[in-house]
């Protein structure tokens, strides 16, 4: 028989109740939140350049000037990204250092950001890292930290992340994912708003590099998502692991040393990269690279970084594809940061002959096409 002190309810447990409101950290986020924003909202889109090609072939050729953002590289739109993702995330907090792994723009762009919202930053770079972009994050108020062996990037970015109580950024595993590739005047937006009165509105292919491989994935998704018929082609260095990854179908493949192309090309392949999502990879010689950045200057009068040269020679090869067989439409590629910052590297005879590169036969490959519609064999 059950005892009245048996019967009696259980006593109830206690709720437990823990809230970490911090009304000061809330007042801070909500205004670095809106100077970023702020920013955006005061940029204008870049424009969209043509490249020069004889009209009776039927093909228009455009590169996507990213050099007149703010900080002067496409990576200002993943820098904007980046810091909202981690400002909304709660990574990023006021007083603590925000830290890259980054060969030059994407630090410089992120510097720029820090400074925008007062939170201290540290680029982890390889010491070859070009002078001038080191001059351009320090001028942002960040702080160069370099690394002689590349590959020791990401554990050095995570180390000063620990010691310092700030937070790495990491853009090689979130790039992909801190940009809103559905639209929200993503980069493949833009394009795509600003083909609508040419002749050939709906590229057949847009070509892009990858660093991060974060542009690359956005383009592919919003072309998807959209359901376009363009097809998507990811230019990839020498000293890069990225075509053998793509090719072989294996995200372990790596390589022993760093790209010579600044801001593109890694030694292993990075999360953010999206194998799937592309159409088409060619693997470009560095020589061939620079050769297309020069060429690019003798048309329309403007000096580019080494990553555009990769972009365009890979778009070059694509049009003399298309003129070959007959078909016209238009190809997109992006210019991606301005060649002032590697006067001393790709625009520089004697650095060529220190690196061992000669240009003069891809050289004579772009004049050939030019001239004749036709890619030598």
């Amino acid at each position: 028989m059950t005892t009245p002190q048996q019967a009696r309810p259980h006593e109830p447990t206690a709720t437990l109740d823990v809230d970490h409101s911090d009304a000061e950290y809330r007042h801070w986020l909500k205004e670095a939140v809106r100077k970023v924003q702020a920013d955006a909202n005061r940029s204008a889109d870049t424009h969209l350049l043509r490249f020069p090609l004889p009209e009776r072939w039927g093909i228009d050729l455009y590169l996507k000037d990213e050099s007149t953002h703010p900080t002067g590289s496409l990576k200002h739109r993943l820098a904007r990204s980046l810091f909202l993702y981690g400002l909304c995330n709660g990574w990023i907090r006021h007083g603590r250092p925000v830290i890259e792994a980054s060969s030059g723009s994407t630090a410089v762009s992120e510097a720029y950001f820090a400074k925008l919202i007062g939170v201290p930053f540290i680029a982890v770079m390889p010491r070859t890292t070009s002078p001038e972009k080191c001059r351009l994050i320090e001028f942002h108020g960040g702080r160069c930290h370099f690394v002689d062996d590349p590959r020791t990037m990401y554990a050095e970015s995570a180390s000063l992340a620990a010691q310092t109580g700030g937070h790495f950024m990491d853009q090689f595993t979130y790039a992909e994912r801190a940009t809103d590739w559905r639209g929200n005047n993503n980069i493949a937006e833009s394009i795509y708003r600003q083909l609508e009165l040419e002749r050939y509105p709906e590229p057949a292919w847009i070509v892009a590099t990858a660093g991060t491989g974060g542009t690359s994935a956005t383009i592919a998704r919003y072309v998807h998502y959209m359901q376009f018929n363009t097809r998507i082609c990811v230019a990839d260095p020498e000293n890069s692991c990225f075509f053998e990854g793509w090719t072989t179908g294996d995200a372990e493949v790596t390589t022993d040393c760093g790209s010579r192309i600044e801001g593109i090309g890694r030694p292993r392949m990075e999360p953010s990269f999206v194998p799937g999502a592309v159409d088409r990879m060619m693997k470009v010689p560095d020589a061939a690279s620079v050769a297309a950045v020069r060429a690019l200057e003798q048309a329309i009068g403007r000096k580019a970084g080494g990553s555009t040269g990769t972009g365009l020679w890979s778009s070059l090869r694509i049009v003399a594809e298309m003129a070959a067989a007959g078909r016209t439409g238009s190809v997109v590629t992006l210019l991606c940061d301005p060649g002032d910052r590697y006067l001393d590297k790709y625009y520089s005879d004697t650095w060529l002959a220190g690196q061992g590169l000669d240009i003069a036969p891809y050289a004579a490959t772009i004049d050939a096409l030019l001239a004749t519609g036709v890619w030598p064999a």
